[in-house]
């Protein structure tokens, strides 16, 4: 049987040549793939003219299929980064719900903007690095991005630059001193770009040559591309707060000008201009999720497929962002979360997880360290819950702890238990998963005993009707000698036999 044909019988639940249009939209909503995902357009176009309720058989499921024939098939077969996604949904509310009752630290009021934000505002936004997606709370609200864009920054200037005409100008070690601290290292660089000194120097780099505002063009066209189409706005009241309240970082820009930093071609406040305009862009929590998993998958948009930046880039980036991500906090946050972050002074923090998922957490009230309150304590719990800090892998035991790049249940091993196993819970979206996947419906185990045994057993009527519509052997014996009718009459499944009796009378019939 061709891939294709076998993907529709799995989900043709009663073996009619017929698959349900609502099942196969569950599906996307179960994996976290969204209805205004650019990879599914298509899609959705061509069922737009369907009812929901709709049944298509397999020339039509072809058609579809070729719509984006990967990504459907990987969504129908579990095969997406996080293959329970919405299990890791209830897992992550869970954690939100709990860092929520935090209400500690306060709103930055040193610019004055900032400090007339709602302090209980608090939202949450996850993407995977297959496009995945979930969100929570106010996530999306409006804010300005303001520190979170700073490794964005200095992926662009390495875009137009390359490294080491970057790193001539700014250095790669944590400063040791406050994020806005007027010092330079030992051979008078910024210490690093997630610092002020060196976001400044990296707004220097962004295509000096151009005008004011075909350089900020060049930053929103590539913030938009980070966020999969979707174009960030621009808070004018926030850039001119930043501007009128800017005397630390003005003396920033002229003390790297005294010490003759600056790239000869660039102008001091078109630097500083443009360092302000980057901080004034405006995102929400899920655009920014998507910004993050754009870092998590070496710099391709999960969402779109587009490069926008080149992966050693990305590597450089992530490894800054771990060591000085987190302002005065970065050490002990790299030591409790081990993994890249970003935060910015209107409550975003920006969490990467390599090769899986990128987060955006949103809650405006600060720490002493400049850091979202709610925000740090979602990462830290984030940790505890997954296997995600860098160093878990070392650990003994680690397994105890969830990790959603696998299974969540370890019982789950080899394809027959795993059948077994989702028969007898009925289960039907992991029976048709595993169907889809090759899983034989024949097949017994160490027992004898086949999924169809199971079923019966319990008395999982629609996952008995799918399996026999599938090919399962009503007369299939365990070492004991026992078939599914067997079970379904010793545990007295009325439904489950009156079946039998029926799929019976169907197979006697096709021998007269």
């Amino acid at each position: 049987m061709p891939p294709d044909a076998k993907l529709f019988a799995a989900y043709d639940r009663k073996g009619e040549g017929k698959l349900a249009l609502a099942d196969l939209v569950d599906v996307f909503n179960r994996m976290g793939l969204k209805r205004d995902d650019p990879r599914l357009q298509s899609f959705f176009a061509a069922t737009s003219k369907l009812d929901s309720s709709s049944a298509i058989d397999l020339q039509t499921f072809q058609s579809l299929l070729k719509t984006n024939p990967l990504l459907i098939q990987k969504a129908m077969q579990g095969q997406l980064i996080i293959p329970e996604f919405d299990r890791f949904q209830d897992q992550i509310t869970e954690i939100f719900d709990q860092v929520q009752k935090n209400d500690s630290g306060k709103v930055a009021d040193y610019i004055p903007q900032l400090g007339k934000v709602d302090p209980e505002l608090f939202g949450i936004s996850v993407c995977t690095i297959d496009g995945q997606c979930f969100s929570l709370g106010d996530a999306k609200t409006a804010f300005s991005i303001q520190s979170t864009s700073k490794p964005f920054s200095y992926l662009i200037a390495l875009s137009v630059h390359g490294s080491a005409k970057v790193h001539h100008h700014i250095g790669r070690e944590p400063s040791g001193h406050s994020f806005n601290a007027i010092t330079l290292d030992t051979h008078n660089r910024p210490h690093n770009p997630m610092i002020n000194a060196g976001a400044i120097l990296c707004a220097s780099l962004i295509h000096p040559e151009k005008e004011p505002a075909d350089r900020f063009d060049h930053v929103l066209n590539t913030w938009q591309r980070v966020c999969g189409g979707r174009r960030p706005t621009f808070n004018n009241s926030i850039y001119l707060s930043e501007k009128n309240s800017a005397d630390r970082n003005f003396a920033l820009a002229y003390f790297m000008r005294e010490k003759k930093i600056f790239p000869p071609e660039s102008s001091l406040q078109h630097a500083l201009d443009l360092y302000f305009q980057c901080c004034s862009i405006e995102g929400n929590c899920d655009n920014m999720a998507i910004a993050a998993a754009t870092l998590a998958n070496a710099g391709v948009c999960p969402v779109t497929n587009d490069r926008v930046f080149k992966n050693s880039y990305v590597k450089d980036t992530l490894s800054l962002m771990y060591s000085c991500g987190m302002y005065d906090f970065s050490g002990e946050f790299a030591f409790l979360v081990g993994l890249p972050a970003k935060s910015g002074v209107s409550g975003v923090v920006l969490l990467v997880v390599p090769n899986v998922m990128g987060i955006a957490i949103w809650s405006p009230r600060l720490d002493l360290m400049g850091n979202s309150v709610r925000g740090v304590e979602f990462c830290i719990e984030v940790v505890k819950k997954f296997n995600f800090h860098t160093y878990d892998t070392l650990i003994a035991g680690h397994n105890s702890k969830l990790d959603p790049r696998q299974r969540f249940d370890q019982v789950r091993q080899g394809s027959v238990v795993q059948l077994c196993w989702a028969a007898a819970n009925g289960d039907l979206r992991e029976v048709q998963r595993l169907v889809s996947l090759g899983a034989n419906v024949t097949e017994a185990d160490y027992d004898g005993r086949t999924a169809l045994h199971l079923a019966a057993a319990e008395g999982q009527l629609e996952i008995v009707r799918f399996l026999v519509s599938h090919g399962a052997s009503l007369e299939a014996r365990d070492r004991w000698g026992g078939t599914p009718l067997d079970d379904a009459k010793r545990h007295k499944r009325e439904s489950v036999l009156e079946l039998f009796s029926v799929s019976s009378k169907a197979l006697a019939a096709q021998f007269v």
